[in-house]
């Protein structure tokens, strides 16, 4: 049984690197529980891109060996990257691992730093997840009506369950962008880390 001391704390160095303010944040029991479905969601979706290898690998060697291609697993090839990269936005967020322009915000104060990340989510991201999932809505729901299908030949049939996961990236991104919220504004109400973890 490995010692927990000497386990790498990845999320930790991370951080470090990327001057994130992330672990200086306290948690609520609601910010709590959505950056652990959002955690347990990222495991399960990260075998995505172990699927989209082996089909790459296939589809190259059905092409070379075989002489042969199938529409679909092409199809499904292009759209798995999507649906990889979408469901994978609200992780990376929760873990401060997209990108940031750090070159004024690190000699800010932690203060300072914490009340434009909640104006930046208030007026930003949040708006902007609202607004496009508007837009995404009627999208999937005219591809359900229509039983929407590839117009390649053998292509992928239900194109609105590709669709959908638009909606579903949107409002995973809405409930990582909602607890990273609500981390902020316990910080500047003066939270303290200790006291969070005994809250929850």
């Amino acid at each position: 049984m490995s010692d927990p001391s000497t386990e790498l704390n990845l999320a930790e160095i991370e951080a470090k690197l990327s001057h994130s303010n992330i672990n200086q944040l306290p948690h609520t029991p609601v910010s709590q529980w959505l950056e652990n479905a959002i955690e347990k969601i990222g495991q399960y979706v990260s075998w995505i891109w172990l699927v989209l290898m082996l089909l790459i690998v296939s589809n190259a060697l059905m092409r070379y060996f075989f002489n042969t291609t199938f529409v679909a697993l092409e199809e499904l090839q292009w759209h798995l990257y999507a649906v990889g990269f979408m469901l994978g936005l609200s992780y990376c967020f929760i873990h401060d691992g997209h990108v940031r322009v750090d070159a004024l915000a690190e000699h800010w104060s932690m203060k300072k730093r914490i009340w434009i990340e909640t104006f930046g989510i208030s007026l930003l991201l949040l708006p902007f997840c609202f607004v496009m999932f508007n837009y995404a809505l009627p999208f999937v729901e005219r591809s359900y009506r229509m039983n929407e299908v590839s117009p390649s030949f053998d292509g992928l049939p239900f194109r609105w369950i590709l669709k959908s996961f638009i909606l579903i990236a949107l409002a995973l991104l809405v409930m990582a962008a909602s607890s990273r919220w609500l981390r902020c504004v316990a910080f500047l109400r003066g939270v303290s880390i200790h006291q969070s973890h005994t809250k929850s």
